[in-house]
């Protein structure tokens, strides 16, 4: 946990030079990161759920890497200095990046080694080294070696005959430092020299294989617990069946990550689907940004790991304990109920619970607002996908997929709606990073199946998330919708925080059928009606929405409001990510006019709140905990009319001018209050909450020990809102 500064800084104007208004945007995300390691800290998450976040934090740094350490690299060998609003150059970046690095990586390394093993070993679940088997533990290993990994395993030397081995990104290996003994005794009988001919070889860790083996017999005591080994500790104790007759100096694991951020022209694309597949097979061979390796490495090995991988010593990352700690989830799954969060079964919608009637009629009845995963997505978006691809009055179904699964429920009901001879389009955005394989696959599935694959405009990705039903009714088309701020990703749903709107209003439904004009038409549409469309006109109405309470502040001010005053004009906004300085400078201009404004941002955030005479009437929370918190919501106080807006875009530059996103106001006066529930849920949240200073650290908030209730967090709180909400309609 940060110990915050105490600010004695003059105050900060709006002409200051932009390091005193922006955080940098790499390290705000690091210290985001370090939020999430510190889950894993905290006693109070449960053992098994302490491991899963080890996980996490590993699995985010490696995206981190390959996305933005590798971007950084790719400036720096084009030639760009371009520096960040707090005056850095891509090379004093990665120093800094480094220097919180490795602080961290030690953390997470004494976390695991002297607190989560023991507490894991007290439970009966045995994490070992080779050297701690039993000897019956250690046959075991040795014949799962035999059956499962020798026939498997290729090992690569290097030498004038065997070029330097292909490694593929975030693959694990193993380094192996060895000798001919024939050879040394030829070389010392010609001239004295008796010190080994040192060779290179690697031998590939399969990830097909579970990388924690269990070493558990069936006909074992259970209450002895369960016994586990990491497949490259088998591999690194076996390796004299692989290199016989050779002497074995040196065994190291390592790890390398890929730059991911690689450069594409979609200008002069004639086929935008194999440009992507391009990118993928030109991705596996870009350049290596990051060597991991363990704690105690092999100078030789470690010099011609730098050399035949073309990185700087800076590159390489020692891991104090484990080396990937993402095979963790493997353990993380054993079925131990006790040792992990209650069990949660999301909540069928109350005005869904009847599975018969029909899911139009009640969208008619009134807008419905769904929140994922306290509320089920299958019962919901999933059933309005599939109402609409089985009625035979629906005639259109038009969808965004931008990260989904192979086995996605949604990809039959379209198929089969676009049998029965409906228009079905899907807009499938190849570029969603990490998913473009899957979604390059998914795209060539529809197009066989008859549906009608667009990829968006170029230029943009699209990262709406909406969907249109148009059917044929008695008084003509009605056009139905979904509106959401989460992917059509049935798995993601009960992880993630999201929200979504079913809708048949005309305001809203008119201007997304116009909206999907201009994804699939290019349509130059210029303005929507009562949608916020990036990156058509969402900029634009937010600076509005800001400057209107602005203007309220003036008029409060002028009243002679005070602090308490329920007129006193407010902003609340949350989202995943605050980056765009325009924006930035506009909530430092309404603090400055008086404007409450409470930030709601789970990951960077570049804004400073709390700086005398910029931003003294904005804060900043960060809310970490069991569901990773996607949903955006936006709160305009507007004089006492309270306008709400969802949907799918942060504020950062990118969602604002280079991606196609939705943003819906809330009409309904019921879905509102239930933002209202979620917003006032967070910001009184003394459990699972962050407050951001000016300096850049973050501080955890502690509950009341004289208040109980203060110790349930954000997503006790809101399951326990949403099991009551939905006995108290349904009765049951």
């Amino acid at each position: 946990m940060d110990t915050p500064t105490t600010d004695t800084s003059p105050p900060v104007s709006l002409d200051a030079p932009a390091s005193e208004l922006f955080f940098n945007r790499e390290l705000s995300w690091l210290r985001f990161n370090d939020r999430v390691l510190h889950e894993a800290l905290d006693e109070r998450t449960p053992l098994l759920e302490r491991v899963a976040f080890l996980a996490i934090f590993s699995s985010n740094l490696d995206e981190y890497f390959q996305k933005r350490v590798g971007g950084l690299k790719r400036q720096i060998d084009t030639g760009l200095k371009t520096r960040t609003s707090d005056g850095l150059t891509p090379e004093e970046q990665l120093k800094a990046i480094r220097e919180a690095v490795v602080p961290a990586l030690q953390t997470q390394a004494d976390c695991y080694a002297r607190v989560i093993k023991p507490k894991l070993a007290e439970q009966g679940i045995h994490l070992l080294k080779w050297n701690e088997l039993s000897p019956q533990l250690r046959t075991r290993a040795t014949d799962y070696f035999q059956k499962n990994l020798f026939p498997v395993l290729t090992p690569l030397a290097v030498d004038p005959g065997h070029p330097f081995p292909f490694i593929s990104n975030l693959s694990t290996s193993l380094g192996v430092m060895l000798s001919n003994p024939e050879e040394d005794r030829r070389a010392a009988a010609a001239d004295g020299d008796d010190s080994p001919g040192l060779h290179f070889a690697r031998v590939k860790v399969p990830a097909v294989l579970p990388g924690w083996v269990q070493l558990d017999d069936e006909d074992d005591d259970p209450a002895d617990g369960v016994h586990f080994i990491s497949l490259d500790e088998i591999i690194r104790h076996n390796l004299g069946g692989l290199f016989e007759g050779m002497t074995i100096h040196e065994v190291e694991p390592f790890r390398i990550t890929r730059n991911a951020d690689v450069d594409r022209d979609e200008e002069d694309a004639e086929d935008l689907l194999e440009l992507i597949a391009q990118e993928l097979r030109d991705r596996r061979f870009a350049r290596v940004c990051r060597l991991e390796v363990d704690d105690d490495p092999s100078l030789p090995m470690n010099r011609v790991l730098i050399q035949q991988l073309n990185l700087h010593p800076a590159d390489v990352y020692q891991m104090p304990a484990e080396l990937d700690y993402t095979d963790l989830w493997q353990v993380h799954g054993i079925n131990r109920p006790e040792l992990k969060y209650d069990p949660w079964t999301p909540v069928t919608p109350p005005r869904l619970a009847d599975d018969e009637s029909n899911i139009f009629s009640i969208i008619r009845a009134g807008d419905l607002l769904v929140h994922h995963p306290f509320e089920a997505f299958g019962s919901s978006v999933e059933r309005f996908i599939r109402a609409a691809a089985n009625d035979p009055d629906v005639v259109a179904i038009k969808l965004t997929l931008y990260r989904t699964t192979s086995d996605s429920p949604f990809l039959p009901e379209l198929i089969r709606a676009a049998e029965m001879g409906k228009q079905v389009v899907c807009l499938v955005e190849l570029s969603a990073r990490f998913d473009e394989e899957r979604n390059v696959q998914i795209a060539r599935v529809l197009e066989k199946a008859g549906v009608h694959v667009v990829y968006g405009v170029v230029g943009l990705k699209t990262h709406t998330k909406t969907a249109v039903v148009v059917r044929k009714e008695a008084h003509g088309m009605r056009v139905y919708a979904h509106i959401g701020t989460g992917n059509y990703n049935s798995k993601t749903a009960r992880l993630y925080t999201d929200l979504g709107v079913f809708t048949c209003d005309p305001r809203l439904t008119s201007d997304l059928v116009e909206m999907f004009h201009f994804l699939t038409g290019r349509s130059l549409k210029k303005d929507f009606r009562h949608l916020l469309i990036a990156p058509v006109n969402m900029r634009r109405r937010f600076v509005e929405l800001i400057d209107r309470e602005i203007q309220h502040a003036e008029a409060w001010r002028q009243r002679g409001g005070d602090e308490n005053d329920p007129l006193r004009p407010l902003i609340i906004a949350k989202m995943n990510s605050l980056e765009d300085r325009r924006i930035c400078l506009k909530l430092y201009e309404a603090s400055q006019a008086g404007v409450r404004v409470q930030l709601l941002v789970r990951g960077f955030c570049c804004l400073r709140p709390g700086v005398p005479g910029l931003s003294d009437n904005i804060t900043v929370i960060s809310v970490i905990g069991r569901f990773l918190e996607h949903s955006r919501i936006y709160y305009f106080h507007n004089a006492g009319e309270h306008e709400y807006y969802i949907g799918s875009a942060d504020w950062m530059y990118r969602n604002l001018n280079n991606r196609v996103e939705c943003i819906t106001p809330v009409y309904d006066t019921a879905n509102q209050a239930r933002l209202k529930e979620i917003l006032d849920v967070m910001l009184e949240d003394q459990r699972q909450a962050w407050d951001l200073h000016p300096d850049g650290t973050y501080t955890q908030r502690q509950p009341d020990p004289m208040r109980p209730d203060t110790a349930v967090g954000t997503h006790v709180r809101l399951m326990e809102s949403t099991r009551k909400a939905a006995k108290s309609l349904t009765g049951s």
